[in-house]
Parts: structure tokens; C-alpha cells; sequence
């Protein structure tokens, strides 16, 4: 990038609309990247700007950026150096540039960061450090970072539990979560009061974030709320500093946005790297995810969330890898997963999620009178799981989750040090009542119920030799309608009991799937009215092709 002087009469109008720049020497560079922002670069040096991580630089990087959008825009850019700031806002037309070595880091002063007459921010009632409000044609791009502190603003207390379930319904008891015990996982315990979302972009049109990486946020890591046509990549988000222990610190959250794409990125943060809510139009692609919460959260209260593809995609060391959520009026729908691999784990502390590959609930979270909204049209597609749970589809008789699809999924359950002491359990916070919120219960590899219009199709599912005793069957579904498990491959985890559970439902059929060698019964089902038909399957390794066989049509079985 050479360096170029701003003409006189740039010089003139820049000093004209910035008071108190007279003779201050200007320096612009030329821009002709990719992006095309513009064709002079406002350097936040030549504002004032120190870089030496103790001076506050935020009069000097603010007034890059002001100089820049007066004059309708363009690029504002901070060279290496620490750049110690208060809050600051892009205004529209105009690209923040932070060079290789250059870091915004925050100020740790709580009064710093003024409140804010609507709650914008999500997890705080103040602004966070780097904002645009209603602004178009806005960007932060770069490799230098931005440096929330987030620590200076939580305790350090690693042994609250949570208030949002009941350690009775549990099946370690008294035991689950212990009060006094030291949780290092985390997260720590929440402060009083805490700086709004490290970068925020509410009321937004175009937008662009590229190649940053922004860390250690004290809430909320990025969130874009009521924009339109966002692009997001390249981005590196983590909390590595404190150990993924950092409560909230979502990667990124989208929320009521239209037109969202986000590909490419790194995120490592203890909460939930991506979460969107009530948005449509959202593609997300070729990230890895790492967290002690979920990898990719859809949904949870508001308005719907509708058209949305999540594909090639890694997530690791998770306590739940994907999770779709309804808790209020309104309605996730057709939303699209595929060519995915998962690996889960259990972690203390009171992150939501007991190491599901996958969750999805429609639950009530207020009153009795509180209905929960709908889930339905999901599919996945080419999923590579490993867990130390199963996956979960959990509706209500009010909400019925319907057509869900698989096809072609692996699924391994694996043991771990954590399971005696969490594991046994259905994670369904957040409900109306802490006794439905997490709950004993065996675990199937999948496990349904309220559901309408399942759809399995080439799924395998195997066991590690010595995983607990509360795992059971490799797929159970219980009050459904109109299930359909086609080309699966399965037995159950432990010596006895079945490979494919039914319970109170109506119309199901099981074709051309295979028992496991193993398998003790392959298909029990109980309360099934309608048909039920089995059709061309391979039960030879069975000591049980189907049990009871009163009520089952079986068509062209291979014989046990």
C-alpha cells in the first residue's frame, strides 16, 4: 500500500468538518483492494492515536472515523500497536481496517460504558466497545484483533450451580451439581453488571467482517440484530485466554436479520459459537466450532426462524453439538444440516446440554398458559457424530415437532470420566417448572418423542465396549406418527433389550435395516396402532426379529 498526501482541498474540507484538526498533519494511503472502499486511508495515528496499550486512543480512532464518514466515507486505518479504547462507533460508508499487529483493546472502567435507553445489547443493559447503529455500507476488516477483558468485569467464582433445575428428577440425586464443588470448567460466576456485546451492529445494511480476530468478551462476542445482507468471514472468535470459562461469551449471534452469510471462520468460545434467532435466510459454512455449550443454536424465544443452511462444518469438544430450540410462539422451519462431523463430551458447570450430537425441543418456558411454537421441515444430511450421549427430538402434546429427516448419519457413543456423575440425563432447560428441566432417563442412541413424520434413512449406530448401563436402545421413539426408518443399521448397547423401541404411536415402518450382531430383539413396539410394517429386513444376527409379533405386518424377513 503506497503512502499518498491528501490533496489541499481534502486537507481543508476534512479540517472544516472535524474542528480542532487545524495544522495537523493527514496522511491518507492508497486503497485499491479487493473491496474497493474508497481511495484514501484515514490513518488514527495521524489523529492522535499513541498505540501503546496505556494512553486512551479513543479521542484520536473516534475521530478517524468521524473525518472518514463526513466526507462520505471510506477506509480508517489503525497500524500495529495497542490501541487502548472506550467505546466507539462506524458510521455508514465506511471501513475499519485494523493491520497485522494492531489491537483494540478495551477499557476496563464499567462506567466507561454508558448505559443504553433500550436494551440493545443482549446479557447487558450497556454498549459494548465497537458498534454501527443504522448504518450502511459498513465494514471491519483486517488481521489485527480486538481485545474485550472480559475477565474484569466476572468474578472468579467456579462453584455456582445454577438455579434452573431440580437435583431430585436427576438420577445422581443430591449428588448432581453439589453445591461448594469447584466446577473448572465453568463458567464463572456472572458479575452484577457487565459491558454490552463486544461488537455490535443493530439496524444495519450491508455489512462486512473480515479476517479479525476478536477475543475475551465480557458478554455476548459479536451480535448483529435487524440487519440486512451481513457477510462474516474469515473471523476468529475465541476466550482461549480464560479457559472457554467466560459465561455468554457467544461467538456470534444473529437476531432478527435477513440475509446472513458467515463462512469460513474459527470460533472457540465456552457458550455458543453461532446462535440465531429469529432470523431467515441464513447460510453458514465451512467453520470449526469448539465450546463447552453448542456448537450451532436455532431458536428459543420470539418470532420465526425460517430458510437456513448449516453446511461443512466441524465441531469439537462440545457438551452439544447442534440444537434447535422453540420456547415461545413462533417457529423454526426449513432448516438444513449437512456434511457435518461432531464430536461431544460432558463438562461440569452449568452449561445447558448433557453431550447430545444433537438436540432439538419445543417446550413451554413461562406459565401453563404460555404455548411453545413449532418445529418442523429440518433435515440432515451426511452427519459424522461421536458422543458421550444420544441425540435427542423432544416435542410436547401442544407443540409436535414434525418432519424430521436423516440421511446418512454415523453415530458412535463413547465413554467418558464425566458420565457417572452427569451423564443418565435429559438436559430440557430452559421449561416453566425445574423438575422437567434436567431429568433421569435412559439413553438411546436417538431418542423421540412427540413427533410427526420422522424420517430416518441410512443411519448406523455403534457402542464402545463398557458404556454405562443407563444407554439403551439404538433408536426409540415414543408418541409419534407416521415414522419411517429405511437402510438403518443398529443393535442396542447392552446385552439385552432392543435395537428399535416404539411406543404409543400410530402408522410405522421399518424397511430394508439390519440387526447388528448383538442384537438381542430388533424391533419391540408397545401401543403402535395403525400399521406396522417391517419389510425386507435382515434380522439373521437377532435373537428377536420383532417382539411382540401380534400387530406387526412382516413382509419378505430374512429369517433369524
Amino acid at each position: 500500500m503506497r503512502a499518498k498526501r491528501f490533496s489541499p482541498s481534502r486537507r481543508d474540507l476534512i479540517q472544516t468538518a472535524i474542528p480542532g484538526l487545524a495544522g495537523l498533519s493527514l496522511w491518507g494511503c492508497a486503497h485499491g483492494g479487493r473491496n474497493g472502499v474508497g481511495s484514501y486511508g484515514y490513518d488514527v495515528r495521524a489523529f492522535g492515536a499513541v498505540g501503546n496499550g496505556v494512553t486512551d486512543d479513543t479521542a484520536a480512532v473516534q475521530g478517524a472515523l468521524d473525518a472518514c464518514a463526513s466526507l462520505g466515507g471510506g477506509l480508517v486505518v489503525v497500524p500495529a500497536g495497542v490501541y487502548h479504547i472506550r467505546p466507539i462507533e462506524i458510521k455508514s460508508k465506511t471501513t475499519l481496517h485494523l493491520d497485522a499487529g494492531a489491537t483494540l483493546l478495551a477499557s476496563t472502567r464499567l462506567e466507561d460504558y454508558m448505559q443504553t435507553p433500550n436494551k440493545t445489547s443482549h446479557e447487558s443493559t450497556r454498549v459494548g466497545l465497537v458498534r454501527a447503529v443504522k448504518a450502511d455500507f459498513v465494514s471491519l476488516v483486517g488481521r489485527g484483533s480486538i481485545d474485550g477483558r472480559g475477565t474484569a468485569f466476572i468474578t472468579d467464582d467456579l462453584t455456582y450451580p445454577g438455579k434452573d433445575f431440580d437435583r431430585s428428577v436427576t438420577r445422581q440425586g443430591e449428588d448432581y451439581m453439589k453445591p461448594g464443588t469447584v466446577f473448572q470448567h465453568g463458567p464463572f460466576k456472572r458479575g452484577d453488571d457487565r459491558p454490552g456485546n463486544l461488537v455490535h451492529f443493530t439496524d444495519c445494511n450491508n455489512v462486512h467482517i473480515e479476517g479479525i480476530t476478536i477475543k475475551n468478551s465480557p458478554t455476548w462476542t459479536s451480535h448483529f440484530a435487524h440487519c440486512r445482507d451481513v457477510l462474516i468471514h474469515g473471523v476468529h472468535i475465541h476466550t482461549r485466554d480464560h479457559d472457554l470459562r467466560i459465561p455468554n461469551d457467544d461467538g456470534i449471534d444473529i437476531e432478527h436479520c435477513k440475509r446472513v452469510r458467515i463462512t469460513g471462520c474459527d470460533i472457540e468460545t465456552g457458550d455458543d459459537p453461532i446462535a440465531i434467532f429469529s432470523s431467515e435466510d441464513i447460510t453458514v459454512s465451512s467453520c470449526v466450532l469448539t465450546t463447552r455449550s453448542t456448537g450451532v443454536r436455532v431458536g428459543y424465544n420470539g418470532p420465526d426462524i425460517r430458510n437456513c443452511v448449516f453446511d461443512n462444518l466441524v465441531i469439537r469438544g462440545a457438551n452439544r453439538g447442534l440444537s434447535l430450540f422453540v420456547r415461545a410462539e413462533g417457529s423454526v422451519e426449513n432448516i438444513l444440516f449437512s456434511n457435518i462431523t461432531i464430536e461431544t463430551h460432558h463438562f461440569t458447570g452449568r452449561w445447558w446440554g448433557r453431550a447430545e450430537p444433537l438436540h432439538i425441543s419445543a417446550l413451554r418456558h413461562e406459565g401453563e398458559n404460555h404455548k411453545p411454537g413449532r418445529i418442523r421441515n429440518i433435515g440432515f444430511q451426511n452427519i459424522y457424530a461421536s458422543g458421550e450421549a444420544g441425540m435427542l427430538i423432544h416435542g410436547a402434546p401442544d407443540s409436535i415437532i414434525e418432519d424430521v429427516h436423516f440421511d446418512h448419519v454415523r453415530l458412535r457413543i463413547t465413554k467418558g470420566e464425566l458420565q457417572k456423575d452427569y451423564g443418565g440425563n435429559l438436559d430440557l432447560r430452559s421449561t416453566n417448572n425445574p423438575k422437567t428441566a434436567v431429568v433421569s432417563h435412559e439413553i438411546p442412541a436417538l431418542y423421540a418423542r412427540h413427533v410427526k413424520g420422522l424420517r430416518v434413512e441410512d443411519m448406523q449406530v455403534s457402542w464402545e465396549d463398557g458404556v454405562p448401563d443407563y444407554f439403551s436402545n439404538a433408536i426409540a421413539v415414543e408418541d409419534f406418527e407416521d415414522v419411517r426408518l429405511y437402510d438403518v443399521r443398529v443393535r442396542q448397547a447392552h446385552a439385552q433389550g432392543a435395537a428399535i423401541s416404539l411406543v404409543r404411536g400410530k402408522d410405522a415402518a421399518i424397511r430394508e435395516s439390519r440387526a447388528d450382531a448383538g442384537t438381542d430383539a430388533f424391533v419391540h413396539h408397545q401401543d403402535v396402532t395403525g400399521r406396522l410394517l417391517l419389510d425386507r429386513n435382515d434380522t439373521r444376527l437377532a435373537k428377536t426379529a420383532v417382539s411382540p409379533l401380534a400387530g406387526a405386518r412382516v413382509t419378505e424377513d430374512v429369517p433369524d
